[in-house]
Protein backbone atom coordinates (compact mmCIF):
# COMPACT_ATOMS: atom_id res chain seq x y z
CA UNK A 1 0.00 0.00 0.00
CA UNK A 2 2.29 2.79 1.26
CA UNK A 3 5.61 0.96 0.94
CA UNK A 4 8.29 3.47 -0.01
CA UNK A 5 6.63 6.35 1.87
CA UNK A 6 8.69 7.60 4.81
CA UNK A 7 6.87 9.43 7.60
CA UNK A 8 8.72 11.31 10.33
CA UNK A 9 6.56 11.70 13.42
CA UNK A 10 7.38 14.33 16.01
CA UNK A 11 4.35 13.84 18.21
CA UNK A 12 3.17 12.52 21.55
CA UNK A 13 0.08 11.09 23.20
CA UNK A 14 -2.67 9.92 20.85
CA UNK A 15 -4.11 11.78 17.86
CA UNK A 16 -1.03 12.43 15.70
CA UNK A 17 0.71 9.18 16.74
CA UNK A 18 -2.58 7.40 16.04
CA UNK A 19 -2.64 8.82 12.51
CA UNK A 20 0.94 7.67 11.97
CA UNK A 21 0.04 4.27 13.41
CA UNK A 22 -2.59 3.89 10.69
CA UNK A 23 -0.03 4.89 8.03
CA UNK A 24 2.39 2.30 9.46
CA UNK A 25 -0.35 -0.32 9.31
CA UNK A 26 -0.81 0.59 5.65
CA UNK A 27 2.85 -0.03 4.90
CA UNK A 28 4.57 3.33 5.39
CA UNK A 29 7.91 3.49 7.19
CA UNK A 30 7.17 5.62 10.26
CA UNK A 31 10.07 6.97 12.30
CA UNK A 32 8.91 8.17 15.71
CA UNK A 33 11.09 10.98 17.05
CA UNK A 34 10.90 11.08 20.84
CA UNK A 35 12.54 13.17 23.55
CA UNK A 36 15.21 11.37 25.60
CA UNK A 37 12.60 10.50 28.25
CA UNK A 38 10.27 9.14 25.59
CA UNK A 39 6.70 9.90 24.58
CA UNK A 40 4.85 10.53 27.89
CA UNK A 41 2.21 8.04 26.75
CA UNK A 42 4.75 5.29 27.35
CA UNK A 43 4.00 5.96 31.03
CA UNK A 44 0.23 5.55 30.69
CA UNK A 45 -0.02 2.83 33.33
CA UNK A 46 2.77 4.26 35.47
CA UNK A 47 0.74 7.45 35.82
CA UNK A 48 -1.95 5.45 37.62
CA UNK A 49 0.49 3.54 39.82
CA UNK A 50 0.96 0.40 37.72
CA UNK A 51 4.66 -0.07 37.03
CA UNK A 52 6.43 -2.71 34.93
CA UNK A 53 3.35 -3.71 32.98
CA UNK A 54 2.81 -4.11 29.27
CA UNK A 55 1.29 -1.05 27.65
CA UNK A 56 -1.20 -2.02 24.99
CA UNK A 57 -2.55 1.53 24.98
CA UNK A 58 0.82 2.75 23.65
CA UNK A 59 1.19 -0.28 21.36
CA UNK A 60 -2.22 0.48 19.89
CA UNK A 61 -1.03 3.69 18.19
CA UNK A 62 2.68 2.98 17.79
CA UNK A 63 2.96 -0.57 16.54
CA UNK A 64 5.09 -1.11 13.48
CA UNK A 65 7.10 2.13 13.89
CA UNK A 66 10.81 2.80 14.38
CA UNK A 67 12.05 4.98 17.27
CA UNK A 68 14.86 7.50 17.62
CA UNK A 69 15.39 9.67 20.71
CA UNK A 70 16.53 13.25 20.05
CA UNK A 71 16.99 16.25 22.33
CA UNK A 72 15.96 19.01 19.96
CA UNK A 73 17.42 21.70 22.23
CA UNK A 74 20.79 20.16 21.36
CA UNK A 75 22.20 21.48 18.07
CA UNK A 76 23.56 18.10 16.97
CA UNK A 77 20.27 16.30 17.59
CA UNK A 78 18.32 19.08 15.87
CA UNK A 79 20.55 18.60 12.83
CA UNK A 80 19.80 14.84 12.89
CA UNK A 81 16.11 15.71 12.66
CA UNK A 82 16.65 18.08 9.74
CA UNK A 83 18.65 15.48 7.87
CA UNK A 84 15.97 12.92 8.60
CA UNK A 85 13.24 15.24 7.30
CA UNK A 86 15.26 15.69 4.11
CA UNK A 87 14.66 11.98 3.43
CA UNK A 88 10.97 12.04 4.36
CA UNK A 89 7.77 12.25 2.36
CA UNK A 90 5.61 13.31 5.30
CA UNK A 91 6.34 15.14 8.55
CA UNK A 92 3.64 14.84 11.22
CA UNK A 93 3.69 16.87 14.42
CA UNK A 94 1.44 17.99 17.23
CA UNK A 95 4.12 20.26 18.68
CA UNK A 96 2.69 23.71 19.27
CA UNK A 97 3.43 26.26 16.50
CA UNK A 98 5.55 28.60 18.63
CA UNK A 99 7.72 25.69 19.78
CA UNK A 100 8.29 24.55 16.19
CA UNK A 101 9.44 28.02 15.19
CA UNK A 102 11.68 28.31 18.24
CA UNK A 103 13.33 24.99 17.39
CA UNK A 104 13.79 26.00 13.75
CA UNK A 105 11.55 23.24 12.41
CA UNK A 106 8.48 25.19 11.34
CA UNK A 107 6.93 24.76 7.90
CA UNK A 108 9.01 27.44 6.19
CA UNK A 109 12.27 26.07 7.59
CA UNK A 110 11.52 22.47 6.64
CA UNK A 111 10.13 23.41 3.24
CA UNK A 112 13.51 24.95 2.47
CA UNK A 113 15.11 21.59 3.26
CA UNK A 114 12.56 19.45 1.39
CA UNK A 115 10.35 21.44 -1.03
CA UNK A 116 8.02 18.52 -1.80
CA UNK A 117 7.51 17.69 1.88
CA UNK A 118 4.00 17.14 3.20
CA UNK A 119 3.87 18.90 6.57
CA UNK A 120 0.91 17.70 8.65
CA UNK A 121 0.33 19.97 11.62
CA UNK A 122 -2.09 18.88 14.35
CA UNK A 123 -3.07 21.21 17.18
CA UNK A 124 -5.63 21.54 19.93
CA UNK A 125 -7.34 24.71 18.73
CA UNK A 126 -5.95 25.58 15.29
CA UNK A 127 -2.94 27.58 14.15
CA UNK A 128 -4.68 30.99 14.06
CA UNK A 129 -6.45 33.02 16.72
CA UNK A 130 -5.72 34.03 20.29
CA UNK A 131 -5.57 30.43 21.53
CA UNK A 132 -3.52 28.96 18.68
CA UNK A 133 -0.66 28.04 21.01
CA UNK A 134 -2.86 26.71 23.80
CA UNK A 135 -2.36 23.03 24.72
CA UNK A 136 -5.39 20.81 24.33
CA UNK A 137 -6.49 17.25 25.01
CA UNK A 138 -9.43 15.56 23.36
CA UNK A 139 -11.61 16.01 26.44
CA UNK A 140 -10.98 19.79 26.46
CA UNK A 141 -10.88 20.73 22.77
CA UNK A 142 -12.71 17.93 20.95
CA UNK A 143 -15.28 17.10 23.60
CA UNK A 144 -16.00 20.08 25.86
CA UNK A 145 -15.20 23.09 23.66
CA UNK A 146 -16.90 21.78 20.51
CA UNK A 147 -20.35 21.32 22.07
CA UNK A 148 -20.21 17.51 21.94
CA UNK A 149 -20.24 17.19 25.73
CA UNK A 150 -23.25 19.49 25.96
CA UNK A 151 -25.07 17.48 23.28
CA UNK A 152 -24.71 14.24 25.23
CA UNK A 153 -25.63 15.73 28.60
CA UNK A 154 -29.25 15.32 29.66
CA UNK A 155 -30.82 18.69 30.50
CA UNK A 156 -29.87 19.77 34.04
CA UNK A 157 -27.57 16.75 34.35
CA UNK A 158 -23.86 16.66 35.07
CA UNK A 159 -21.52 16.76 32.04
CA UNK A 160 -20.31 13.34 30.96
CA UNK A 161 -16.63 12.41 30.89
CA UNK A 162 -14.95 11.29 27.67
CA UNK A 163 -13.01 8.07 28.00
CA UNK A 164 -9.41 7.66 26.86
CA UNK A 165 -8.54 8.72 23.34
CA UNK A 166 -12.00 8.65 21.76
CA UNK A 167 -11.78 12.12 20.26
CA UNK A 168 -8.11 11.58 19.43
CA UNK A 169 -8.85 8.52 17.33
CA UNK A 170 -11.66 10.26 15.47
CA UNK A 171 -9.20 13.06 14.75
CA UNK A 172 -6.49 10.60 13.72
CA UNK A 173 -8.67 9.29 10.89
CA UNK A 174 -9.29 12.84 9.68
CA UNK A 175 -5.57 13.60 9.74
CA UNK A 176 -4.84 10.43 7.75
CA UNK A 177 -7.41 11.47 5.14
CA UNK A 178 -5.67 14.83 4.79
CA UNK A 179 -2.24 13.23 4.44
CA UNK A 180 -3.50 10.81 1.79
CA UNK A 181 -5.07 13.69 -0.13
CA UNK A 182 -1.77 15.60 0.00
CA UNK A 183 0.16 12.53 -1.17
CA UNK A 184 -2.21 12.15 -4.11
CA UNK A 185 -1.82 15.84 -4.96
CA UNK A 186 1.97 15.51 -4.84
CA UNK A 187 1.90 12.42 -7.05
CA UNK A 188 0.02 14.46 -9.69
CA UNK A 189 1.85 17.78 -9.37
CA UNK A 190 5.13 17.17 -7.53
CA UNK A 191 4.11 19.81 -4.99
CA UNK A 192 4.47 19.46 -1.27
CA UNK A 193 2.23 21.41 1.10
CA UNK A 194 1.28 22.12 4.66
CA UNK A 195 -2.00 20.72 5.94
CA UNK A 196 -3.48 21.21 9.34
CA UNK A 197 -6.40 20.37 11.53
CA UNK A 198 -7.22 20.45 15.22
CA UNK A 199 -9.13 18.64 17.93
CA UNK A 200 -11.59 21.54 18.06
CA UNK A 201 -12.27 21.40 14.34
CA UNK A 202 -12.67 17.63 14.39
CA UNK A 203 -15.08 17.86 17.31
CA UNK A 204 -17.24 20.42 15.54
CA UNK A 205 -17.20 18.33 12.37
CA UNK A 206 -18.22 15.23 14.36
CA UNK A 207 -21.24 17.20 15.60
CA UNK A 208 -21.76 19.02 12.30
CA UNK A 209 -25.41 17.95 11.90
CA UNK A 210 -26.23 19.65 15.19
CA UNK A 211 -24.13 22.69 14.30
CA UNK A 212 -25.96 22.92 10.97
CA UNK A 213 -29.31 22.95 12.79
CA UNK A 214 -28.05 25.66 15.14
CA UNK A 215 -26.80 27.77 12.23
CA UNK A 216 -30.12 27.37 10.38
CA UNK A 217 -32.58 27.71 13.25
CA UNK A 218 -30.52 29.75 15.72
CA UNK A 219 -31.60 27.28 18.40
CA UNK A 220 -31.17 23.64 19.29
CA UNK A 221 -33.25 21.30 21.41
CA UNK A 222 -31.62 20.15 24.62
CA UNK A 223 -30.92 16.49 25.21
CA UNK A 224 -33.88 15.07 27.08
CA UNK A 225 -34.30 12.23 29.53
CA UNK A 226 -35.75 8.99 28.13
CA UNK A 227 -39.41 9.82 28.90
CA UNK A 228 -39.00 13.30 27.39
CA UNK A 229 -37.21 12.20 24.21
CA UNK A 230 -38.08 14.17 21.05
CA UNK A 231 -39.01 10.86 19.44
CA UNK A 232 -40.05 8.40 22.17
CA UNK A 233 -39.45 5.46 19.82
CA UNK A 234 -35.83 6.48 19.25
CA UNK A 235 -34.77 5.42 22.68
CA UNK A 236 -33.13 2.97 25.05
CA UNK A 237 -35.04 0.17 26.71
CA UNK A 238 -34.23 -2.61 29.17
CA UNK A 239 -35.30 -6.24 28.93
CA UNK A 240 -36.42 -8.59 31.69
CA UNK A 241 -32.94 -10.12 31.89
CA UNK A 242 -31.23 -6.77 32.28
CA UNK A 243 -30.04 -6.08 28.71
CA UNK A 244 -30.25 -2.47 27.57
CA UNK A 245 -30.69 -1.85 23.86
CA UNK A 246 -31.32 1.09 21.58
CA UNK A 247 -34.09 1.21 18.99
CA UNK A 248 -33.86 3.54 15.98
CA UNK A 249 -36.99 4.06 13.85
CA UNK A 250 -36.49 5.23 10.30
CA UNK A 251 -37.72 8.61 9.13
CA UNK A 252 -41.50 8.99 8.99
CA UNK A 253 -44.12 6.88 10.75
CA UNK A 254 -43.60 3.55 9.00
CA UNK A 255 -41.90 1.85 11.95
CA UNK A 256 -44.54 2.62 14.57
CA UNK A 257 -46.86 -0.18 13.39
CA UNK A 258 -43.90 -2.57 13.32
CA UNK A 259 -42.96 -1.72 16.89
CA UNK A 260 -46.54 -2.02 18.12
CA UNK A 261 -46.76 -5.49 16.56
CA UNK A 262 -43.35 -6.49 17.94
CA UNK A 263 -44.46 -5.83 21.53
CA UNK A 264 -47.79 -7.57 20.96
CA UNK A 265 -49.84 -4.38 21.26
CA UNK A 266 -51.37 -3.75 17.80
CA UNK A 267 -54.33 -2.01 19.44
CA UNK A 268 -52.01 0.94 20.18
CA UNK A 269 -52.29 1.86 16.51
CA UNK A 270 -55.87 2.94 17.20
CA UNK A 271 -54.90 4.99 20.25
CA UNK A 272 -55.20 8.65 19.23
CA UNK A 273 -52.45 9.63 21.68
CA UNK A 274 -49.94 7.89 19.40
CA UNK A 275 -51.37 8.36 15.91
CA UNK A 276 -48.79 10.76 14.47
CA UNK A 277 -45.25 11.88 15.22
CA UNK A 278 -46.42 14.97 17.11
CA UNK A 279 -48.99 12.95 19.04
CA UNK A 280 -46.35 10.49 20.17
CA UNK A 281 -44.04 13.31 21.16
CA UNK A 282 -46.76 15.09 23.15
CA UNK A 283 -47.55 11.84 24.94
CA UNK A 284 -43.97 10.66 25.17
CA UNK A 285 -43.87 9.74 28.87
CA UNK A 286 -46.97 7.56 28.49
CA UNK A 287 -45.61 5.83 25.38
CA UNK A 288 -42.18 5.25 26.91
CA UNK A 289 -43.91 3.79 29.96
CA UNK A 290 -45.87 1.36 27.76
CA UNK A 291 -42.73 0.33 25.88
CA UNK A 292 -40.76 -0.05 29.12
CA UNK A 293 -43.45 -2.37 30.47
CA UNK A 294 -43.61 -4.40 27.26
CA UNK A 295 -39.88 -4.81 26.71
CA UNK A 296 -39.36 -5.28 30.44
CA UNK A 297 -41.53 -8.39 30.26
CA UNK A 298 -39.45 -9.91 27.44
CA UNK A 299 -36.00 -11.48 27.55
CA UNK A 300 -33.26 -10.18 25.28
CA UNK A 301 -33.52 -13.20 22.94
CA UNK A 302 -37.28 -12.63 22.72
CA UNK A 303 -36.78 -8.94 21.91
CA UNK A 304 -34.28 -9.79 19.17
CA UNK A 305 -36.67 -12.25 17.53
CA UNK A 306 -39.63 -9.85 17.73
CA UNK A 307 -37.81 -6.79 16.38
CA UNK A 308 -35.97 -8.69 13.67
CA UNK A 309 -39.26 -10.20 12.48
CA UNK A 310 -40.60 -6.67 12.02
CA UNK A 311 -37.33 -5.40 10.47
CA UNK A 312 -36.88 -2.76 13.17
CA UNK A 313 -33.35 -1.36 13.54
CA UNK A 314 -31.93 -1.90 17.02
CA UNK A 315 -28.70 -2.85 18.78
CA UNK A 316 -27.50 -3.95 22.21
CA UNK A 317 -25.72 -1.65 24.64
CA UNK A 318 -22.54 -3.59 25.28
CA UNK A 319 -19.68 -3.16 27.70
CA UNK A 320 -16.17 -3.00 26.27
CA UNK A 321 -15.62 -6.50 27.66
CA UNK A 322 -18.66 -7.75 25.72
CA UNK A 323 -17.49 -5.98 22.56
CA UNK A 324 -14.09 -7.71 22.70
CA UNK A 325 -15.92 -11.06 22.62
CA UNK A 326 -18.66 -10.10 20.18
CA UNK A 327 -18.65 -12.64 17.31
CA UNK A 328 -19.69 -9.96 14.84
CA UNK A 329 -16.92 -7.60 15.97
CA UNK A 330 -14.42 -10.43 15.54
CA UNK A 331 -15.80 -11.31 12.12
CA UNK A 332 -15.65 -7.64 11.10
CA UNK A 333 -11.91 -7.54 11.83
CA UNK A 334 -12.13 -5.17 14.79
CA UNK A 335 -9.15 -6.76 16.53
CA UNK A 336 -5.71 -7.90 15.39
CA UNK A 337 -3.26 -10.37 16.91
CA UNK A 338 0.30 -9.09 17.18
CA UNK A 339 3.44 -11.00 18.12
CA UNK A 340 4.62 -10.09 21.62
CA UNK A 341 7.56 -11.15 23.80
CA UNK A 342 5.55 -13.97 25.37
CA UNK A 343 3.38 -14.83 22.39
CA UNK A 344 0.57 -13.17 20.50
CA UNK A 345 -1.42 -10.36 22.09
CA UNK A 346 -4.65 -8.86 20.82
CA UNK A 347 -5.06 -5.17 20.01
CA UNK A 348 -7.78 -3.08 18.37
CA UNK A 349 -7.33 -3.01 14.60
CA UNK A 350 -7.16 0.16 12.55
CA UNK A 351 -10.56 0.67 10.94
CA UNK A 352 -9.94 -0.07 7.24
CA UNK A 353 -9.19 -3.37 5.48
CA UNK A 354 -7.61 -3.56 2.04
CA UNK A 355 -7.83 -6.61 -0.19
CA UNK A 356 -4.22 -6.20 -1.32
CA UNK A 357 -2.50 -5.39 1.98
CA UNK A 358 -2.03 -6.96 5.40
CA UNK A 359 -1.25 -4.56 8.26
CA UNK A 360 1.83 -4.55 10.45
CA UNK A 361 2.03 -7.29 13.06
CA UNK A 362 4.78 -5.69 15.18
CA UNK A 363 4.48 -4.06 18.58
CA UNK A 364 5.64 -0.53 19.33
CA UNK A 365 9.42 -0.11 19.39
CA UNK A 366 11.41 0.40 22.56
CA UNK A 367 12.57 3.97 23.10
CA UNK A 368 15.45 4.74 20.70
CA UNK A 369 15.43 1.15 19.47
CA UNK A 370 16.46 2.31 15.98
CA UNK A 371 18.47 5.40 16.86
CA UNK A 372 21.88 4.07 15.80
CA UNK A 373 20.55 2.41 12.67
CA UNK A 374 18.79 5.60 11.54
CA UNK A 375 21.92 7.69 12.14
CA UNK A 376 23.98 5.22 10.12
CA UNK A 377 21.44 5.38 7.28
CA UNK A 378 21.87 9.17 7.31
CA UNK A 379 25.66 8.83 7.24
CA UNK A 380 26.04 10.17 10.78
CA UNK A 381 28.78 8.66 12.89
CA UNK A 382 27.64 6.80 16.00
CA UNK A 383 29.57 5.29 18.88
CA UNK A 384 29.20 1.96 17.11
CA UNK A 385 30.58 3.16 13.76
CA UNK A 386 33.34 5.17 15.45
CA UNK A 387 34.53 2.00 17.17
Amino acid sequence: MLQGIRVVELASYVAAPGACGILADWGAEVIKVEPPAGDPFRQFFGSIGLENTENRVFDNDNRGKRSIALDLTNAEDAEVLRRLVATADVFVTNTRPASLERLGIGWEQLKAIKPDLIFANFTGYGSEGAEADKPGFDITAFWARSGLCSLTTVKNGDPAQLRTGIGDHMAAMGLVAGIMGALFHRARTGEGQKLETSLLRMGIYAASCEHAIQLQMNKLASTKSRPEAVNPLNNFFKTADGQWFVMVPRQGSGDWPRIARAIGRPELLEDTRFTGVRDRRSNGPALVGILDEAFGAMTWPEVQVALEAEKVIFGPVQSVAQATRDPQALAAGCYVDVAGPQGEIRLPATPIDFESHRPSARLAPALDADGNAIREELGIETAKTAA
